[in-house]
C-alpha cells in the first residue's frame, strides 16, 4: 500500500475525526498556541473549521474541498486553518455556532467560521459546495472573498468582529438573579416564524440540521399561548424529519 502523499499536523492528535483530516493537503492545524500565534505573526485570518465523525456534510465537504489540491492551495495562501473535533471541545463548538447563528440565522455543521488572528468572527456559514449551487457560492469563492476583505478592507473586518463580540457577550446570558424579559422571548419567536419552512420543515434553507432547542422553545411558546400555529412548526418539522433521510439520530450522530 502507497504512502499518503500529504501528511499534516492533525496526524499527531487522537480524535478519529481528527485524524481523518490528517492526510489532506490542507496544511491543517490543530487548535492551539501554534496556530493562534501564526496567524498574529503572519497577520492572516484564520479559516476554523468544526464537525464531528458521524456527520455527513463533513464529509462531504471534505471530498470535495478539503481534498482537492487547488482549493487547499487557496486555503494555505490566504488562510491558517484549524480543525476542531465539537466531541472534543464542545466549548468552542458552542461559543462559534452562535456567532454563525447570530450572523447567518442557522446553525449546523460542518461549521465554517473565518476569524481575525485574534480569534474573533467576521464570516461565517456552514457547508459550502465546491461550485456554485443551492443559492450559495462555491467554496473557492467564498475563501477568496474572505481573503480579499481581511487584506483590502481591515477596518470592515474589525468592525464586524467587533459588533459580532458584543453581541455574543450581551447574549452570554441573564446578570444574577435578572430573569428573561418578555421582549426577548417575543422576538426569538418573530424569528423563528420567519425562517420557518412551510414547504419542507425546519428553519432556513438546506442544508438543514435538527435543533431540538427550537423546537422545544416554540412548544413552550404554545403552552403559554396556545397559538395553533406555533405547534403546527413542531408537529410539521418532526414530521418532515420522520419521513425523511434521517438514521444517524441515535448514539450522538
Amino acid at each position: 500500500m502507497s504512502e499518503p502523499q500529504h501528511r499534516n499536523r492533525l496526524a499527531q492528535e487522537t480524535s478519529p475525526y481528527l485524524l481523518q483530516h490528517a492526510h489532506n493537503p490542507v496544511d491543517w492545524y490543530p487548535w492551539g498556541e501554534e496556530a493562534l500565534e501564526k496567524a498574529k505573526r503572519e497577520n492572516k485570518p484564520i479559516f476554523l473549521s468544526i464537525g464531528y465523525s458521524a456527520c455527513h456534510w463533513c464529509h462531504v465537504m471534505e471530498r470535495e474541498s478539503f481534498e482537492d489540491e487547488e482549493t487547499a492551495e487557496v486555503m494555505n495562501r490566504l488562510f491558517v486553518s484549524i480543525k476542531v473535533d465539537r466531541e472534543e471541545r464542545p466549548d468552542l463548538d458552542s461559543i462559534y455556532m452562535e456567532a454563525v447563528q447570530m450572523m447567518t440565522g442557522r446553525g449546523g455543521w460542518p461549521m465554517s467560521v473565518f476569524l481575525t488572528p485574534e480569534g474573533r468572527p467576521f464570516h461565517a456559514g456552514t457547508y459550502f459546495p465546491p461550485e456554485p449551487r443551492y443559492g450559495m457560492p462555491s467554496f473557492r469563492q467564498v475563501l477568496e472573498a474572505a481573503g480579499a476583505v481581511f487584506r483590502d478592507d481591515p477596518l470592515k473586518v474589525q468592525q464586524q468582529a467587533q459588533q459580532v463580540t458584543a453581541a455574543l457577550q450581551r447574549d452570554a446570558g441573564p446578570a444574577a438573579g435578572e430573569g428573561l424579559r418578555p421582549g426577548v422571548l417575543e422576538q426569538a419567536e418573530r424569528q423563528l416564524r420567519q425562517q420557518f419552512d412551510s414547504v419542507n420543515g425546519g428553519f432556513g434553507g438546506a442544508p438543514k440540521f435538527p435543533q431540538p432547542a427550537a423546537l422545544e422553545f416554540l412548544l413552550q411558546a404554545y403552552a403559554r399561548s396556545g397559538d395553533a400555529d406555533l405547534l403546527h412548526m413542531v408537529e410539521f418539522t418532526l414530521e418532515k424529519m420522520a419521513r425523511g433521510g434521517m438514521y444517524d439520530q441515535l448514539g450522538g450522530g
